[in-house]
C-alpha cells in the first residue's frame, strides 16, 4: 500500500481529546492491517483541523462535521465523514470507498 506511506492523516473531534484520540488509535490498526507507514497521525479538535487540515494529506472526523472541511478538499485534501468514529470496520471502508484502499 505505498500510495499512502508517508501521506499525513489527521483525525478530528470536537473537543480534541478523548473521541479524536480514540479515533487515532483505530485508524492506526486499519493502516497496520495494511502495512501502510504513515507520515503523520495528528487528532485534534475541529477548530484545529479547520485551520490545519489544508496541510494533511487526509482528515477523517465525524460525517455531520465533514462539511467543515470543504475549503480543506477544494486544495486536494481528502475528507472522509463517518457514522461511527470508533468503528475499525466503518473506517477501512470508508478509505476503500474514497480509492485510498485496494
Amino acid at each position: 500500500m505505498a500510495k499512502l506511506d508517508n501521506k499525513k492523516f489527521m483525525v478530528c473531534c470536537a473537543n480534541g481529546a478523548g473521541s479524536s484520540l480514540m479515533m487515532k488509535m483505530t485508524l492506526q490498526k486499519v493502516l497496520t492491517k495494511y502495512g501502510i507507514k504513515p507520515g503523520a497521525l495528528h487528532h485534534c479538535s475541529l477548530s484545529e483541523g479547520k485551520s490545519a487540515a489544508p496541510g494533511y494529506d487526509i482528515v477523517l472526523c465525524a460525517r455531520n462535521f465533514a462539511k467543515m472541511f470543504d475549503d480543506a478538499a477544494k486544495k486536494g485534501t481528502t475528507v472522509i465523514g463517518l457514522k461511527n468514529i470508533m468503528s475499525a470496520p466503518e473506517m477501512e471502508q470508508a478509505m476503500k470507498d474514497a480509492g485510498l484502499l485496494d
